[in-house]
């Protein structure tokens, strides 16, 4: 080997070494960020200088990429889900169960019980319409709350629409850059760390699929095929509701012009925090608003009188407007449980629940202190089935207090299906962002390791340098 194309090769070994130190400490500088992918310096070798730095890669992955992404949006979705149900868990009360109707209308019966055995006594008459009124206002509060997690629901997908709009936008800047740098044989890495960043943000507001095309462009689409990105941002459009009555319904989501699904179970099928907020908002919230509406319905029904006509009118409980309701028909009346409430009548005059004439005619012929056939007929009809409406997905024919408890049973059940189903994607997420991080992410061990390689080629090549001038000088002091 000439001196010539030894300091050429010398001359090589501090140029790889230089471009590949500068990957490394990238590498290295970058261990913690979950963005950043591994860089690596290509070689090629030829015959007159060896091995020549050619370009820096990427670690990537694309099916790993794809697992994460769908992990994203479905852990996403579950959580959503999981998150409202433990508020409405909350406007129950917690474990006991404190706030619920069911809990109220127990011990109203068992007020009721004690009242009829001594049907004279006005403290305990008071009691019963106490104890009705906290029915009462269990149903509204449960009621209450349930719409306002619904306008809850409503304004945050308003927020996430505007968060997609927004990240849409930044995809683009960072596609533009990507197609850019690809095409004028730039660096693009950078740029695609960026973007595929962008990517994993979009996964967890709505399900995503990525299509790479040539000059390395990316298309966006949702997970049900709708087009999300192809050149430029499609438009996601959503009109938020400034307040929710029950029955109320909200507007749809629109992603390119065509309307976004909601998911459904309670292990969902909803891909991103969009679909999941829509089946809280349109299915999952109006379901048990329909429960509660029901047992209001059973209780007027229950408790209901008989006018001078002999038809049934609404005694004890009523309407907070006074508006008559069809209470013994099974079927759902919209947002019952929030204008239920205790007759004016029955607050001021106790004793008109003993005796029928709360608002119909009174039963007690006699006037009798003692009188109690009613309300042991009342206490009779809270063991007798009632019909109700199958829409409300519970019972069709059962007691009202079975009924307020199986309500407590549904959300319950959901809840812990739902939270069962999210410890599930919850590890799904974490294996698959760890598969991916362990392809694709900074080993630090690892490029330490590599550093210290670096740094021996460096030393070899610095040996070799001091040995070639050795060498030149012998030659120039020979040569005089």
């Amino acid at each position: 080997m000439s001196l010539a194309s030894t300091l050429n090769t010398t001359k090589s070994i501090f140029n790889n070494t230089s471009a590949q130190s500068a990957v490394v400490s990238t590498n290295i500088q970058n261990a913690s960020n979950p963005d950043y992918n591994k860089r690596s310096a290509t070689t090629s070798v030829n015959i007159y200088s060896g091995a020549v730095i050619l370009s820096t890669e990427r670690a990537q992955n694309s099916a790993l990429l794809k697992q994460v992404l769908n992990s994203t949006s479905v852990d996403s979705a579950q959580q959503e889900l999981v998150s409202t149900m433990d508020q409405i868990s909350a406007l129950l009360g917690g474990d006991s169960y404190s706030l619920s109707p069911s809990t109220y209308l127990a011990t109203f019966r068992d007020t009721l019980t004690t009242y009829a055995e001594t049907p004279s006594d006005i403290t305990l008459a008071q009691s019963v319409v106490a104890a009705a009124q906290d029915v009462a206002n269990s149903l509204n509060n449960m009621s209450d709350g349930v719409q306002s997690l619904r306008v809850e629901a409503d304004n945050e997908i308003a927020t996430q629409v505007a968060t997609l709009n927004s990240l849409l936008a930044e995809f683009k800047v960072a596609n533009d850059a990507v197609i850019k740098a690809t095409a004028t044989g730039q660096d693009p890495n950078s740029a695609i760390d960026k973007r595929e960043a962008l990517v994993k943000q979009i996964s967890g507001i709505i399900g995503v699929s990525t299509y790479v095309r040539s000059g390395n462009d990316m298309a966006l689409y949702t997970s049900a095929g709708t087009t999300l990105f192809e050149t430029v941002p499609r438009n996601v459009s959503f009109s938020a509701s400034v307040a929710f009555a029950a029955g109320g319904e909200g507007n749809g989501i629109y992603i390119d012009g065509v309307k976004v699904d909601a998911g459904d179970g309670a292990s969902t099928t909803a891909r991103g925090s969009l679909q999941a907020l829509l089946q809280l908002r349109d299915n999952v919230l109006p379901t048990i608003q329909d429960q509660l509406d029901e047992t209001a319905r059973g209780l007027i029904s229950l408790f209901a009188e008989t006018d001078a006509s002999g038809d049934r009118i609404a005694g004890l409980f009523t309407t907070k407007t006074g508006a008559a309701v069809d209470f013994d028909t099974a079927e759902i009346i919209t947002g019952l449980a929030s204008s239920i409430t205790v007759s004016s009548t029955a607050a001021s005059s106790p004793f008109t629940l003993r005796d029928g004439n709360i608002s119909g005619e009174s039963v007690n012929d006699d006037d009798a202190s003692g009188f109690s056939d009613l309300l042991r007929d009342y206490l009779s009809a809270f063991d007798a089935p009632i019909d109700f409406d199958g829409a409300a997905k519970l019972g069709t024919n059962v007691t009202l207090l079975d009924y307020a408890t199986d309500t407590v049973g549904w959300i319950e059940e959901f809840r812990s299906s739902a939270t069962t189903a999210s410890e599930t994607t919850g590890a799904m997420l974490v294996r698959a962002s760890e598969a991916y991080s362990n392809n694709t992410g900074v080993n630090l061990d690892e490029e330490l390791i590599l550093l210290l390689d670096i740094e021996q080629s460096y030393k070899a090549a610095s040996k070799l340098l001091s040995t070639i001038d050795e060498m030149l000088k012998a030659l120039m002091a020979a040569t005089g």
